[in-house]
């Protein structure tokens, strides 16, 4: 880095800095002398774009080109099929097993020259092997003797963004929006690509970049006002292997003023469509499909019109396949409800709707589930859903911007919760039936599965406003490529690739993401119950904030028991969507997974926990020790003094401080709401305020 050079967080965790291990820079600048590739695409180009920018940085060298070698070293780009340097290495069966986003990394020796092989079978595979030859570099590790071969576990690794035209972003939490401002699409292309850089290096192949609420200027963008200025949009994503997806609304021939019906069996609706997706594919050829959301909070969708959820989907679909377009399908659908009315579950909706569908989808119809079946809460159980479909492709729905878990001022690092829930055996074909190899498609041999994550960018220079929160997206692309991967190494390689291989670098911030969940969980809604945040904003505590409105999201306090009963034998019956032994171990409150015990069950506040304490003891706690240890992540951060760049340092440190105040009004709101509540003290006399 040149002299005076203040870190912002822009490179993230693609962080060329200059390798300052002699041994280890000569290594490395013996092999990167000199890189040979056979054919140059926009993809292999933004491979080379990466290499040179890595060696200009790391090494302090020039990299020359060639479609032959001229020095005794060098790296190989190099396709399957059509390369001697690829072809004569690798065996039939590497050929074979590899797959289209595959690659493999060798080190070949050879008496005359020797070098490293990126391979794969597409331009897409070589730019992942670049970016993960490139990030071992990063991490200081020694590629001399290299033989790495990995292929995606899932086809579809997508970003769901929620921007607006506006410039605004729902749910965004780093600034505003990265392309648009102001009702237009903004030109700013260098600040595009280098997401598209980032999204790459991680092995995301997908992006919606609008808003799954869709509005009027929005809609618009199936208009050719709009199609040829996201193709711009598009072309810079394909150059990294990254294909462009639309939301569109359900009811978009009405809204346009074309047609006055959405009726998903109209003829001419059906029409509609298919003139719209060939105008788009005029455009962007390979564009990747649509995401909807339909009869789901006030979107229009295909019940209003007597039609079902597959109806809707499927007309879409139709009009895609030719193109080999997909639609993706939000199952997040579920009825307002009266909070009267104890009968209805929220929680209940996905299952009821689409189960009774499923094997009615065609078959570039892929519904998107999310990871539980309320909405991103801390601690919810793992959609039942999963598991449920046999004949669907299905995706699971994560969300990376931390709406209900801190919105990115608090550190929540999300990735062993939806480790979790990858995990989760859903026991749908016995045991080991598990909502990864559902999702991936191999449980139920489907052609398309995968997984999403709505975007935690933002045009922040550090891109997600807490430097910390970068961890979530860096993980989540990791986890979307390899499911199996642990989170200690996740966690640790976005650790030396952010920040330094220094051991007690390494060691505090694991420690301090690692805590984190289980920190904002204490602090905030208890035992699963969810929620109790401010309506609308969704940020900090305010216990009966949505507990007498119409979304279904109650707690059900009152002055001897809080929680809602989901049992089958006297509740929602909600239990009843899992397959046993989880239907079994949730239908009993004595054997239902205590950080759980509030979704399924209403519990009176004298009711002994396992480890003895009374539920409102557990509260009364578990909010103090909240409290207590967010102090101890910030007092884990202060020993990084030094270590760390000075403005990294000072950015985190300051968002560490908000994050003890704001866990101090949650601890003080939620005691003092369960104190009045109950009338029952705190066994060990601190604090709390009462009338």
């Amino acid at each position: 880095m040149a002299r005076g050079y203040i870190d912002n967080g822009y490179d993230c965790w693609l962080r060329y800095k200059r390798i300052d291990d002699f041994i280890l820079l000569k290594e490395y600048q013996k092999w990167f002398s000199e890189v040979v590739f056979t054919r140059l695409t926009p993809i292999i180009q933004s491979a080379l774009d990466e290499i040179y920018k890595a060696a200009r940085n790391m090494l302090g060298i020039r990299v020359s080109v060639s479609d032959s070698p001229h020095t005794q070293h060098f790296i190989v780009l190099g396709l399957i099929g059509s390369s001697p340097f690829v072809d004569d290495i690798l065996n039939e069966k590497e050929k074979v097993q590899l797959k289209e986003e595959g690659f493999v990394i060798k080190t070949v020796e050879k008496a005359a020259n020797s070098y490293i092989l990126v391979a794969g079978k597409s331009d897409k595979g070589i730019l992942y092997g670049v970016y993960k030859l490139l990030q071992l570099m990063i991490r200081k590790e020694q590629i001399v003797k290299l033989n790495m071969y990995e292929n995606p576990r899932n086809l579809l690794r997508i970003i769901n963004h929620w921007d607006n035209i506006d410039g605004s972003i729902e749910r965004g939490y780093a600034g505003r929006s990265i392309f648009y401002r102001n009702n237009r699409i903004i030109k700013n292309y260098k600040r595009i690509r280098d997401y598209a850089r980032l999204l790459s290096s991680i092995g995301i192949n997908g992006v919606v970049i609008n808003n799954v609420n869709v509005k009027k200027n929005e809609i618009k963008f199936l208009t050719s006002k709009y199609l040829s200025q996201i193709a711009e949009i598009a072309a810079i994503f394909r150059s990294y292997g990254i294909k462009v997806f639309l939301s569109v609304n359900f009811a978009s021939p009405i809204y346009l003023g074309e047609l006055t019906t959405a009726d998903p069996s109209d003829a001419q609706v059906k029409e509609w469509w298919k003139n719209r997706v060939a105008e788009i594919y005029s455009y962007i050829p390979d564009f990747g499909g649509f995401l909807v959301k339909a009869d789901s909070e006030f979107n229009p969708g295909p019940s209003q019109y007597g039609r079902s959820q597959a109806d809707g989907a499927n007309m879409l679909a139709e009009a895609l396949e030719p193109f080999g377009g997909i639609v993706i399908w939000r199952c997040f659908v579920y009825k307002l409800q009266d909070w009267r009315d104890t009968t209805i579950d929220r929680a209940r909706a996905a299952y009821d709707v689409f189960k009774p569908l499923d094997g009615m989808f065609k078959e570039n119809v892929v519904l998107q589930i999310k990871n539980g079946p309320m909405d991103f809460q801390v601690r919810e159980p793992v959609s039942p859903l999963f598991g449920a479909l046999e004949g669907t492709n299905q995706m699971l729905e994560l969300q990376i911007t931390q709406e209900y878990t801190g919105q990115q001022i608090h550190l929540c690092y999300l990735v062993p919760m939806w480790k979790e829930v990858l995990e989760f055996d859903t026991y749908a074909k016995g045991k080991g039936s598990t909502v990864k190899v559902i999702i991936d498609g191999s449980l139920f041999n489907r052609k398309y599965g995968g997984i999403a994550g709505i975007s935690n960018i933002g045009d922040d220079p550090n891109w997600t406003g807490h430097h910390l929160a970068q961890a979530n997206l860096y993980g989540f692309g990791r986890l979307a490529w390899n499911p199996d991967l642990s989170v200690k190494e996740i966690t640790e390689e976005w650790i030396k690739q952010t920040f330094s291989n220094d051991r007690t670098v390494i060691e505090t911030i694991s420690e301090m993401l690692l805590s984190s969940w289980r920190i904002y969980e204490k602090y905030t809604a208890p035992l699963g119950i969810g929620w109790m945040v401010k309506p609308g904003s969704h940020y900090g505590p305010d216990v009966d904030g949505y507990e007498y409105e119409k979304w279904g999201t109650y707690h059900r306090a009152d002055c001897f028991a809080i929680g809602v009963n989901r049992s089958v034998k006297s509740g929602t019956g909600f239990v009843g969507q899992y397959r046993p032994p989880h239907s079994e171990m949730y239908e009993s409150i004595e054997t239902c997974p205590e950080e759980l015990l509030l979704f399924f069950h209403r519990v009176p506040y004298t009711y002994r926990l396992k480890s003895g304490k009374t539920l409102i003891q557990h509260i009364y706690d578990t909010h103090f020790e909240g409290v207590e240890e967010a102090k101890g992540l910030k007092e884990r951060w202060l020993n990084l003094k030094g270590k760390i760049d000075n403005q990294r340092f000072k950015d985190i440190l300051k968002r560490l401080e908000m994050q003890i105040e704001h866990a101090k009004e949650w601890r003080d709101v939620i005691n003092t709401y369960f104190y009045r509540l109950t009338g029952i003290g705190d066994e060990k006399g601190r604090k709390i305020y009462h009338l």
